[in-house]
């Protein structure tokens, strides 16, 4: 998960002065040498982190923190705002021409992710804002790059223009806004050709673009994995193209996030998007005020609610919740609702963002086995209507029988069944926790 490391360590190194009733000069600068190696050990730019750790100490040696009834609160509540700060301090969105179509041109080096993104974010165009984009094939230089975009259109069902390799991508471009004009689409998505590292030939081609479609955005596809080269590529491009926003890919990885804390700093060039999985969904737009809460974990419970809206029914959503307290939840919801938080995301990602999760008991060292997520699809699937509706049939023959079917064993089967029983027996005590009674924890089948 992204920004793992940075999060343990900033969110160990402020716990230590939260409970205190007073805070001495002393302990910010302690914390502030501890917060200085946590972001240079994520690759964050050395002078950035320079004045990050200035500014806090200066805010929290301040009246504000030192005068407070609760310092330790304030010194979290300056580091979320400075962290805020440093990422843009608010969502930068995006650029929307008074005549339209408006003109997106996607740059970036090979292997950035550039073609897939810009796929992605045609996607988000048009279930966010009902929009209706074109995307337009202008590496000319790897037919591979044409054929994935069209691959990317079908998989979409969003139209593509192409006119091969062997007309220039400024003639390309050109031809692609007047057709984007006749079929009224509201956006043209360019995806330019990339290069292995920035050249000459590759920057003057994409200045010649510019100069001829006059794009309303000009963003730079990154990849947030290769750390400080993805500032010092954000630097060149910029130089050459005055890039108007950053789309970081690969933030859902083994990355340490230096990228997404430095950029801003380093270029003054907002994050617009940022990648965050494989799938064509998984493109979420970037607000700093969220990403600094998780990094130190205080959730991000709006970034979950547009996750559940976009991924969940509301009908069946109030059809379940009446389930749940007429204790007539069903196998086959439980199967329903696990496909629709299975949408949503990786499950640890999730959990991310609900406020102290990370705090509670027994939650903290949770582990999410997909693999076991499986079987327990497999063994509700191998039942039949009436077993899945009432599990009180099941019996030693029917449990055999379901177990061979979902390549499992009977002592799964008999785990799924206790925990889903357990699990309606919370459901039932989560109504009554408004009377005062007190729910007994339990484990999802797939903890």
């Amino acid at each position: 998960m992204a920004f793992e490391g940075l999060s343990n360590r900033l969110q160990e190194t402020i716990k230590k002065i939260t409970g205190k009733g007073k805070v001495s000069e002393q302990d910010v600068k302690t914390m502030a040498r501890e917060v200085r190696l946590a972001l240079l050990e994520a690759d964050v730019n050395f002078k950035v982190v320079r004045s990050f750790i200035n500014d806090i100490k200066e805010r929290a040696i301040g009246q504000e923190v030192m005068e407070s009834l609760t310092p330790g609160q304030q010194v979290i509540k300056i580091v979320q705002e400075e962290l805020t700060n440093l990422m843009g301090g608010e969502q930068s969105k995006i650029a929307v021409s008074d005549r339209p179509p408006t003109v997106i041109m996607m740059s970036g080096l090979q292997g950035a992710g550039k073609t897939t993104t810009t796929g992605k974010l045609a996607n988000l165009l048009r279930k966010q804002y009902n929009k209706s984009p074109l995307l337009v094939a202008c590496d000319i230089y790897r037919p591979a790059a044409i054929k994935q975009l069209q691959t990317l259109g079908k998989q979409l069902d969003m139209p593509v223009f192409e006119m091969g390799t062997d007309v220039s991508p400024v003639e390309i471009s050109k031809k692609a806004i007047e057709y984007a004009k006749q079929e009224h689409h509201d956006y043209v998505l360019i995806d330019t050709a990339g290069r292995l590292h920035v050249d000459d030939t590759l920057m003057q081609e994409l200045e010649d673009v510019k100069a001829e479609v006059k794009p309303d955005e000009i963003f730079l596809v990154v990849d947030a994995m290769t750390g400080q080269d993805a500032v010092n590529v954000a630097e060149s491009f910029n130089e050459h193209l005055d890039i108007t926003g950053v789309v970081l890919t690969k933030l859902d990885g083994d990355t340490r996030g230096g990228a997404a804390l430095s950029i801003k700093a380093v270029t003054d060039t907002p994050i617009k998007f940022i990648g965050m999985g494989e799938k064509l969904d998984e493109l979420e737009e970037f607000h700093p005020e969220r990403m600094a809460s998780r990094i130190l974990g205080m959730g991000d419970v709006l970034t979950l609610i547009e996750k559940a809206q976009a991924n969940i029914d509301e009908k069946q959503a109030k059809e379940l919740e009446e389930k749940m307290r007429t204790m007539s939840f069903t196998f086959d919801d439980f199967l329903e609702q696990m496909s629709q938080v299975k949408q949503m995301g990786p499950l640890e990602d999730l959990l991310a963002m609900i406020p102290g999760a990370n705090k509670m008991k027994g939650m903290k060292n949770v582990q999410f086995d997909e693999k076991q997520l499986i079987s327990v699809e497999a063994i509700i699937q191998s039942m039949t209507k009436a077993e899945r509706q009432d599990p009180s049939l099941m019996n030693a023959s029917r449990k055999k029988r379901i177990a061979k079917g979902s390549g499992t064993n009977v002592s799964q089967v008999n785990r799924l069944l206790k925990q889903f029983n357990e699990m309606k027996k919370m459901m039932k005590q989560m109504t009554n926790m408004q009377k005062g009674k007190k729910g007994k924890g339990f484990q999802l089948p797939f903890m």
